[in-house]
C-alpha cells in the first residue's frame, strides 16, 4: 500500500463495498440522527430568525405574539406540505425533482440552481455566524483570527463528510443535544417565572394593538406585522432538507423522513415561539456587540451568580457550534441536488460519481470550495451574507408547492381526500410566494440582486451544458445502426433455419483482445469493429469487460445495485454471443464498483493469468473541436486506465471514435 493510500485511509477512511448487503443499514440515518444532520439547519435559524422579526417591529414589541404565531403556523404548513412531497416521491423529492416531474424539466432546473446557491450560502453563513458567536466570547486580540478559524471549520467539515454521512453527524451530536437541553430549559423557566402575569400580558397586547391601530391605521398595523413576519423568513430555510435527504435515511425511508420532519417542525416551532415570548416577557432590547439571545440569557440568569455565568457561556457556546452543525445541510443535500442534476445532464457527469466511501465526494468538494470562496470575498461578514441568504430557498419552495398544487388538481379524480392535500400545498404556496416577493423587494437594493444574478448565471451555464450533451447525443445517434446490425445477428442465432458456426474453443496461448465496454451500444461495437478491421485475424479470443458504476443515481438500495449487476452481465453476454456467431471464442467479465480504473486494475491480473498474450482496448470519443470545456464535460477515464495499466506493464490501445 502506497503512502498516499495510507494517509487517505487515516483521514477519510477505508473503502466500502457497495455490494455489501448490509452497507445501506450501516451508513443510513435513523430519524434521530437525521433530525440532527438535516434539522440543525432549521433549528439553528432560531439564533437569528426570531431576532430579525422581533427587531423589525421597532417599539411595537407586543405585536411579536402575532408574528410568532404566524411563524409557527407557517412552519407546520410547509413541513406538512413537504411530508406530502415525501409520500409522492419516496426516493427523495427536493425542489429540483418536484419541479422537474410536476412542472417542467426547465423549471425544475431553475429550482435546482436556486437550491445549489442556497446550500453554498448555508455553509458560508452558518460557519461565519458560528465563528462570530465563538469569538464574541474571546478577547478582542484574537478576533483577527476569526476568518482563518471559519475557513478551517469548512475544511474540517469537508473531511468529515468525505468520510461518510453518518460519521459526520455522530461527531456533532453532543453539540446538538446541549443546544436542545439549554434552550428548552431557558424557555420553560422564563414562561414559568411569568406564568402569574399571563393576564397582564394579554391586556398589554390588546392595548398595544389598539394604540398601534390608532397611530398607524389598520392597514399600517397589518403591514408592520407582515414585514416582521417576512424579515424572519430565515427561520424556515432548513425545512426542505429532509425531503432532499430521503435517500440517506434508514428503511422504511418514507416513515423515517416523516418522523424526522415532525421532530424538526415541533422543535423549531417550540424554540421560535418560546424565544419570542421570552423576548417580550423580559423586554429585551438590542445591545451593542450582543445578540438578543445573549441579552435574554443575561437577564434570566442575572441573580444566579457564577452558575448563571457558566450556564450562559455553555448556552451561547451551543448556539455558536450548532451553526457549524447547520452547515451539514449544505454538505448533505447540496451534493445530492448536484448529483441529480448531473444525472439529467444539466451539469457534468462527474458530479454524480461516488467515492470509495460511497459519498458524492466531487459534490462535497465543490460545495465546500465555493463556500470558502464566498467567505473570502465577503470577509466572512454575516451582515452581508444574511442579505444574500434566504431568497433562493423560497424560489424552490414556490416551485415545489406550485408543482404539488398542479399534481393534486390533475389527479383529483384518482386521489381520495385530494381537497385537503390541495389546500395544504395551496396554502404553502401562498405563504411562500408572499415571503419571496417581500424579501426580493426589501433585500434587492441591499444586495439581494447579487444572489439573483448568480442564480441566473448558473441557470445559463446549466442550459449550455444541457445543449452540449444534447448535441453530442445527436452526433452519436448514427452509431446506433451498429446496434441494429448486432441485434440482427442475435436474432439469426435464435433461428434454427440458419446454420450457426460451431462453438469455438479458447486458445489460451494465442493473442487475446480485452475490450472495455460500457453497455451494448454503438461506441462499444464501433471499437470492436475497429479491432477486427485493424488487426484482421491476429486475435483468436475476445474478452469483454464491463464495470457497473454505482453513482448517486442508482445507490438507493441493495435491489438497485443488484439491478446494475444484472444489466452489466446482460451487456457482456450479448457481446459474447455476437462474437460466437462470427466464429470467435469470447467470454465476459463484469464487476460493480465506484471507480472504473480501480476495478479494471483488479480484474486485469485474472485475465492475464488465463490469457497471457492479452492486449487491452478502449474507445474514446473525438469531437470536431477540442476544448477545456469539452474535456471537463466528458469522461476521459480510458486515458486514466491506460496510464494505470501502463505502469503495470500491460499493453493498452485506445481507438478513436470520431463524432
Amino acid at each position: 500500500m502506497s503512502l498516499i493510500q495510507r494517509i487517505k485511509n487515516i483521514v477519510i477512511g477505508k473503502s466500502r463495498d457497495p455490494q455489501d448487503s448490509a452497507i445501506f443499514h450501516k451508513i443510513s440515518l435513523i430519524a434521530f440522527f437525521a433530525w440532527i444532520g438535516l434539522g440543525a439547519d432549521g433549528l439553528s435559524s432560531s439564533c437569528y430568525g426570531p431576532q430579525e422579526a422581533f427587531l423589525a417591529l421597532g417599539t411595537h414589541t407586543y405585536l411579536s405574539i402575532f408574528v410568532a404565531l404566524g411563524t409557527v403556523l407557517t412552519i407546520f404548513v410547509i413541513s406538512t406540505s413537504y411530508s406530502q412531497i415525501i409520500e409522492l416521491f419516496p426516493g427523495g423529492g427536493g425542489g429540483y425533482l418536484v419541479g422537474s416531474k410536476l412542472l417542467s424539466p426547465t423549471l425544475g432546473m431553475v429550482s435546482g440552481c436556486a437550491l445549489l446557491i442556497d446550500y453554498v450560502l448555508t455553509i458560508a453563513i452558518s460557519i461565519a455566524s458560528g465563528a462570530d458567536a465563538l469569538f464574541s466570547l474571546m478577547p478582542m486580540g484574537l478576533h483577527a483570527y476569526r476568518l482563518s478559524f471559519a475557513i478551517m471549520a469548512v475544511l474540517v467539515l469537508m473531511v468529515l463528510n468525505m468520510r461518510g454521512i453518518k460519521e459526520s453527524v455522530v461527531v456533532l451530536t453532543p453539540i446538538f443535544l446541549i443546544f436542545i437541553v439549554t434552550h428548552v430549559f431557558i424557555i420553560f423557566y422564563s414562561l414559568f417565572k411569568h406564568s402569574a402575569g399571563s393576564s397582564v400580558l394579554i391586556v398589554s397586547t390588546a392595548n398595544e394593538v389598539s394604540n398601534t391601530v390608532s397611530s398607524l391605521g389598520l392597514w399600517g398595523t397589518i403591514f408592520l406585522v407582515l414585514k416582521a413576519y417576512s424579515m424572519g423568513a430565515g427561520t424556515f430555510t432548513g425545512i426542505e432538507a429532509v425531503s432532499n435527504g430521503v435517500p440517506v435515511l434508514r428503511d422504511p425511508k418514507v416513515q423515517t423522513a416523516k418522523r424526522t420532519m415532525r421532530y424538526m417542525a415541533i422543535s423549531l416551532s417550540f424554540v421560535v415561539l418560546g424565544l419570542m415570548l421570552a423576548y417580550l416577557l423580559y423586554q429585551v432590547a438590542l445591545e451593542p456587540g450582543k445578540t438578543l439571545n445573549a441579552t435574554l440569557f443575561d437577564k434570566i440568569t442575572a441573580g444566579w451568580g457564577k452558575p448563571g455565568y457558566v450556564f450562559v457561556l455553555v448556552t451561547l457556546f451551543s448556539e455558536a457550534t450548532l451553526l457549524f452543525v447547520a452547515a451539514q445541510a449544505g454538505f448533505l443535500d447540496g451534493p445530492r441536488v448536484l448529483a441529480n442534476m448531473a444525472n439529467d445532464r444539466w451539469f457534468p457527469n462527474r458530479f454524480s460519481a461516488l467515492s470509495d466511501r460511497l459519498v458524492t465526494q466531487n459534490g462535497i468538494l465543490i460545495m465546500g470550495c465555493l463556500a470558502l470562496l464566498v467567505m473570502a470575498v465577503t470577509g466572512g461578514s454575516v451582515k452581508l451574507l444574511v442579505v444574500l441568504y434566504s431568497i433562493n430557498v423560497f424560489i424552490t419552495f414556490c416551485f415545489s408547492q406550485a408543482g404539488m398544487v398542479r399534481h393534486w388538481w390533475q389527479a383529483r379524480s384518482q386521489v381520495k381526500g385530494w381537497i385537503k392535500k390541495f389546500f395544504i400545498n395551496g396554502t404553502g404556496f401562498v405563504l411562500c410566494a408572499f415571503i419571496l416577493v417581500s424579501m426580493i423587494i426589501m433585500k434587492f437594493t441591499e444586495g439581494g440582486w447579487v444572489t439573483l444574478f448568480f442564480t441566473g448565471s448558473l441557470v445559463v451555464v446549466a442550459i449550455l451544458i444541457k445543449r452540449h450533451y444534447y448535441q453530442t447525443a445527436k452526433l452519436l445517434h448514427r452509431l446506433n445502426n451498429l446496434v441494429t446490425v448486432a441485434e440482427s445477428a442475435e436474432e439469426a442465432m435464435l433461428n434454427p433455419a440458419i446454420n450457426v458456426a460451431q462453438e469455438a474453443k479458447p486458445d489460451l496461448k494465442s493473442k487475446t483482445a480485452v475490450l472495455l465496454v460500457s453497455g451494448f451500444n454503438g461506441i462499444g461495437l464501433h471499437t470492436l469493429f475497429g479491432i477486427i478491421r485493424l488487426f484482421g485475424g491476429v486475435f483468436k479470443n475476445f474478452v469483454f469487460v464491463q464495470i457497473g458504476i454505482v453513482d448517486a443515481g442508482n445507490f438507493k438500495g441493495t435491489s438497485e445495485v443488484g439491478k446494475l449487476e444484472t444489466e452489466a452481465k446482460t451487456d457482456v453476454t450479448r457481446y459474447v454471443k455476437f462474437m460466437n456467431k462470427q466464429g470467435f471464442y469470447a467470454e465476459g467479465l463484469f464487476e460493480v464498483g465506484t471507480d472504473v480504473v480501480e476495478e479494471v486494475s483488479n480484474i486485469a491480473p485474472r485475465i492475464l493469468k488465463r490469457f497471457p498474450n492479452s492486449v487491452f482496448f478502449g474507445g474514446q470519443l473525438i469531437f470536431p473541436k477540442d476544448s477545456f470545456a469539452i474535456r471537463f464535460l466528458h469522461n476521459y477515464t480510458v486515458f486514466a486506465m491506460q496510464k494505470k495499466l501502463y505502469r503495470e506493464g500491460i499493453p493498452f490501445v485506445i481507438l478513436p471514435i470520431r463524432v
